[in-house]
């Protein structure tokens, strides 16, 4: 995989495609480094978070980008989990269940996907990867315990 970057000034950059490509496609996966990337285009922006849904690995490339509570989100396919494309974090409503008349609340689960920073260069889209040593959920389905599981036969 092609990078960008001096050395040993800043974790290295990887090629993901040409800005162009990636603004029709609008959807773009990537095995950088050894995770799976998911890339995407929304309003005129870039964004980058792992491929799977730290819930339960859902393919959130399948996914649609809805705004919740002012925040812009990909909702997994599988369970309609919300994701916030800017910090990672889970979105869900909350009623208190004492309130004569519910009022629902977005609150968050706190940061639970990993995203990682894209820049673009000269036409030209490259990723960082967020090497935070902080352990986010997504993170296990970047590890070879997980990966073990989708190369087993199915019964």
């Amino acid at each position: 995989m092609s990078s960008e970057g001096g050395k040993n000034s800043s974790p290295p950059s990887y090629l993901i495609g040409k800005r162009e490509d990636i603004v029709h496609a609008k959807k773009v996966t990537k095995f950088i480094n050894g995770r799976d990337v998911l890339v995407l285009y929304h309003d005129g922006v870039f964004h980058a978070v792992d491929m799977r849904c730290y819930h339960s690995g859902g393919p959130l490339q399948n996914g649609d980008i809805e705004e919740f509570n002012g925040q812009l989100c990909i909702v997994c396919p599988w369970h309609k989990y919300k994701i916030t494309l800017l910090e990672g974090e889970c979105l869900y409503q909350a009623v208190d269940p004492a309130a004569k008349v519910p009022n629902p609340t977005w609150i968050s689960k706190g940061k639970k996907q990993r995203i990682h920073t894209v820049k673009e260069i000269n036409g030209d889209v490259f990723v960082t990867l967020n090497d935070s040593p902080t352990f986010v959920e997504s993170d296990y389905y970047q590890t070879e315990k997980f990966r073990a599981t989708l190369r087993k036969p199915k019964k």
